[in-house]
């Protein structure tokens, strides 16, 4: 099987840990990294380190790409997905919670349509996914997601004007409401929300807590459905990425596994 030309949009926490995971495998190569020119020097850094024969540029390259990773938030996926997905190449799409902007989900299947390719939206830091879209099938009554994270996660966030995030001394609820709502207000912090949503009941039926809690340390997420399937409550307890608490070390494996699965002979 010929290697896999990737580009990558992206080389903040989450592209630089995917570089690195990435840098052995002789099936997938990343040939360009895509970022802003005022951020060249930073993603050369790193580039040199995981990923010696990558250009970096400022725009995906028009040839010598088979696939396209987006790990750089909602501004690329405007900028560089959906150009590249008129133009036949495959995405894949890091930042589901960009997807609760109105429209923008429309836009990048009209796109892989026009390009007749596909892009692909992974699962990120929860797990469970392919049964609630299969529950879904069926007919889903109702979804219910539970974000958990240290007061430190939450920083840089609307939560701060709510509360003393530092001065906590127990659980307190930061956001409730829609899928649509968290996702916009909490970009960094809520892309499980979106992806939970786009699996099952859509942004505006999908019902989400946000919660900053002193007694954490993980990043906790919970997920109930119930339907004609029957019911299920997942709860996972993820590690955060050390260079960015807001994120989870598994959404990077999973945008890994996402380009492993598109070179595996055998794949799950």
């Amino acid at each position: 099987m010929p290697v896999l030309r990737i580009a990558l949009l992206g080389c903040g926490a989450i592209g630089s840990a995917a570089l690195e995971l990435l840098r052995d495998d002789a099936a997938l190569s990343v040939a360009a990294i895509v970022v802003p020119v005022d951020a060249f020097e930073a993603a050369r850094a790193v580039a040199e380190r995981f990923a010696p024969g990558a250009q970096i540029v400022s725009s995906v390259p028009v040839q010598g790409i088979d696939l396209v990773i987006e790990a750089a938030g909602h501004a690329a996926i405007e900028a560089h997905v959906l150009p590249a997905l008129q133009r036949g190449m495959p995405c894949i799409v890091a930042s589901v919670g960009a997807l609760s902007a109105q429209g923008l989900a429309e836009q990048l299947e009209a796109a892989a349509k026009a390009g007749n390719t596909q892009v692909q939206l992974i699962a990120g830091a929860i797990g469970a996914i392919d049964a609630l879209a299969a529950a879904r099938v069926g007919g889903l009554d109702s979804v219910r997601y539970t974000g958990r994270k240290p007061p430190h996660a939450w920083k840089g966030t609307p939560a701060e004007q709510g509360c003393d995030l530092a001065g906590l001394k127990g659980e307190t609820v930061i956001f409730e409401g829609s899928a649509r709502k968290a996702a916009s207000l909490y970009p960094k912090n809520a892309n499980v929300a979106a992806t939970v949503s786009l699996a099952g009941l859509g942004l505006d039926r999908t019902h989400v807590r946000l919660i900053a809690d002193p007694a954490v340390t993980d990043n906790v997420h919970t997920v109930e459905a119930e339907g004609a399937f029957g019911s299920f409550e997942l709860t996972m307890r993820n590690k955060p990425l050390a260079a960015n608490p807001k994120t989870s070390a598994l959404t990077v494996y999973s945008a890994v596994r996402a380009l492993r699965n598109r070179v595996a002979a055998l794949s799950i």
